[in-house]
């Protein structure tokens, strides 16, 4: 754990979105590396997208690998470090898959040992070139992999035997670098998902949550109602009440102020609210902002929340959330993070480790969702599982 959380941002490009990897410009990567630098965060989250990489089951592109390694280094040259994601897979809220298992050749990403194959030899390979590079702390098998099983059957037992095997693959590859596995919250809070809480707390080096209010919270109590505020927060701890090492950290890997449920004129005082919640929470090992920039409106067809997500406009202009964050940072720079009030305790109803199907009852609006919401206004509650 580091002695303060690490504050970071998911890169998404200013020019040209994830396209730009189709047409690699380094000195636009800088240049947005010099945005956030600027505000105090100290590492990127990166997403080379897995079908530009692997077009064909046989090919690894070495030119696109040498693309990722550039953004590396100039990530290095700002004092940032970074993780990166390898199977991309599902970005802002497009798939990209590689047309082997598509089409004719159609096959399920979880369950079909020929395409296992394939993607144990592309996070070998992606995984061995970045940990050349000492600033990658971190590799992640790709951006909410769960996103992608309606279109690829799968099974828990399935889901979790292709992460472990991946896990497996990435750590001999990169031994020195944290291996995470990535998952949106269906997996905390949908009866029948396929990608369980175990997982999540148990596979990889470390948790990762992702909080996004436009999963239902918001219409609890509004923008800045005490449960939308503390999502993040209840997320945290709900992964640190599942898993069985009460040291293992809990990263908030992804969190943003999407519209509509978070309007313009209130994301500064979201983004201060929310963060400062969540910091004195002894899990945390640090808050991940989606995302570094917006994405440019000549660019069709996303759905509209995804165009104002960044921190920074396409022209490099700071947003009010850029600004909140940055006076965050450099104050808990200065003075540490408070430690805030003892902490009391509330049981869920629910044990998530040998009952996924009860998840509903710990999801936003549940009634121990109310509870825990209420406790926490009186300070830090900490969540804990009935036998």
């Amino acid at each position: 754990m580091p002695s303060v959380p690490r504050f970071g941002a998911n890169y998404v490009p200013s020019s040209g979105w994830f396209y730009s990897w189709l047409d690699y410009d380094g000195a636009a990567v800088r240049r947005d590396f010099a945005d956030l630098a600027a505000i105090g965060l100290d590492h990127v989250r990166v997403f080379p997208v897995w079908p530009w990489i692997q077009p064909n089951r046989a090919i690894i592109r070495r030119r696109a690998i040498a693309d990722l390694l550039d953004t590396i280094d100039a990530a290095a040259e700002h004092g940032l470090s970074v993780a990166v994601d390898l199977i991309q897979g599902h970005l802002s809220s497009f798939d990209f898959l590689p047309s082997w298992v598509l089409t004719w050749h159609k096959s399920s990403l979880f369950e079909d040992p020929t395409v296992r194959d394939g993607l144990t030899a592309y996070v070998g390979a992606v995984a061995r070139a970045v940990a050349t590079k000492p600033n990658v702390f971190a590799i992640t098998l790709g951006n909410e992999v769960n996103n992608l099983w309606p279109d690829s059957s799968t099974t828990p037992a399935a889901s979790t035997a292709w992460a472990q095997d991946l896990l497996t693959t990435l750590k001999k590859a990169a031994p020195e670098v944290l291996a995470l596995h990535s998952v949106f919250d269906d997996a905390w809070y949908k009866a029948d998902h396929p990608f369980h809480p175990v997982d999540a707390v148990e596979l990889g080096d470390l948790s990762t949550v992702h909080s996004w209010v436009f999963n239902g919270v918001s219409r609890v109590d509004g923008p800045l109602g005490p449960a939308t505020l503390t999502h993040a927060d209840y997320l945290v701890e709900l992964a640190h009440a599942t898993a069985l090492d009460p040291a293992r950290p809990v990263w908030l890997q992804e969190i943003g102020v999407p519209g509509p449920d978070i309007p313009t004129d209130l994301q500064a005082e979201f983004t201060r609210r929310t963060v400062e919640t969540v910091l004195p929470n002894p899990a945390l090992y640090g808050v991940t902002w989606w995302s570094s920039h917006d994405i440019d409106r000549s660019l069709l067809d996303f759905p509209d929340r995804e165009y104002d997500l960044g921190l920074f406009t396409v022209d490099h202009e700071r947003k009010p959330a850029a600004q909140a964050l940055a006076d965050l940072i450099a104050d808990v720079r200065a003075n540490g993070v408070p430690s805030g009030p003892t902490a009391t305790t509330l049981t869920a109803p629910v044990n998530l480790r040998t009952e996924p199907a009860r998840r509903p009852e710990v999801a936003p609006g549940s009634e121990f969702h109310l509870r825990w919401v209420e406790a926490r206004a009186a300070g830090p509650v900490r969540i804990v599982l009935p036998s």
